[in-house]
């Protein structure tokens, strides 16, 4: 699987960065690499080592809120797959997804190799069907993938998350003082950390000699001003994905949910505090490759759900972790 290869991701900002190490594999013996993006991932997909050409479309067998399927929206997008002209394809998804849509169409554009993790029968769609035991975390099992295609890390290369660099000057927006990055915001509100605490910890966080940069995007402006408080700085709406990076790229520590900007902070190397709603796995989708605590209940009622509103009254599993547990985590990462 050499010359021109498309790389598939199509969910959201998180997923799009926990695929970057596969994607550096599948670069390294590519003669060049298409990404396949969904409009929620495709600014991430943008910031990875290896890409050299982002195509974003919204798959209705991928994206949490699906738009219709139409006969002239597929016409449409194998017009573009058959334009982009590539000689494989590895087709990167979660466990609760399938590969196998994508792969048709693929086929039908004309694509020679393709390669994806299915537990449906692929019949004639997939050259490479990989299958992927236990619950390993998601860079680890997208790398397998990438492997079973025949791409491998090159010499050197840790398999953690990255992105380009250089990342944008932000210290107008930060100041020269060592800061906390506060990311109160989730794309799933069960995956939250009640406002009440979020304000909590920054008031406590600063009490305890940080400053505090609370970050979040356009819509969370309400959010982040009342988190803010008087105690922060509110950086909502105010960057876009290469600057929230050089954010917290220059944070000593990150208190985030499980959320993409977590994974942005993996990816740029900042410890994390991450507040995980047990929904979804934390050994598969906890921060990965740098030094992190993750508090949260993870044997509550709702775990493995995937619920996206908690179905638990007082959303227990996190409304019970303290700002001073937050800060403490803080103090741990940091050390």
């Amino acid at each position: 699987m050499k010359g021109r290869v498309l790389v598939a991701r199509q969910d959201n900002l998180g997923d799009v960065l926990l695929a970057g190490p596969a994607v550096r594999a599948v670069a390294a013996h590519a003669e060049s690499v298409v990404m396949l993006a969904g409009p929620r991932g495709a600014a991430a997909a943008e910031m990875l080592p290896g890409v050299d050409e982002v195509v974003t479309w919204c798959a209705p067998w991928i994206d949490p809120e699906p738009p219709p399927v139409t006969e002239s929206a597929i016409h449409e997008f194998s017009e573009v797959l058959r334009k982009i002209d590539a000689d494989s394809a590895v087709v990167f998804t979660s466990f609760h997804q399938s590969a196998l849509p994508l792969a048709l169409l693929l086929r039908m554009a004309g694509v020679e190799r393709i390669a994806a993790i299915s537990e449906d029968y692929p019949g004639s769609l997939l050259d490479v069907r990989h299958r992927v035991e236990g619950d390993p975390p998601e860079p680890e099992r997208a790398l397998s993938l990438a492997r079973a295609a025949g791409f491998e890390l090159p010499d050197g290369d840790d398999g953690r998350l990255a992105v380009r660099r250089p990342l944008p000057d932000v210290g107008h927006l930060v100041g020269r003082r060592r800061y906390v990055v506060v990311h109160p915001a989730a794309s799933v509100p069960a995956r939250e950390w009640p406002m009440f605490r979020c304000r909590g910890a920054v008031r406590e966080l600063a009490a305890a000699g940080w400053a505090v940069v609370v970050t979040g995007a356009p819509a969370d402006g309400e959010l982040t001003a009342h988190v803010a408080g008087h105690s922060g700085i509110d950086l909502g709406g105010r960057t876009d994905l290469p600057e929230l990076a050089a954010v917290l790229d220059g944070a000593d520590a990150v208190v985030a949910p499980n959320t993409g900007p977590a994974h942005l902070a993996a990816a740029v190397g900042t410890p994390v505090v991450s507040l995980f709603a047990p929904v979804v796995s934390p050994a598969r989708w906890a921060p990965y490759g740098v030094p992190r605590v993750v508090l949260g209940e993870q044997f509550a009622p709702c775990r493995n759900t995937r619920a996206r509103y908690c179905p638990v009254p007082g959303h227990p599993c996190l409304t019970l972790v303290t700002p001073e547990e937050v800060a403490a985590a803080v103090v741990e990462v940091t050390s």
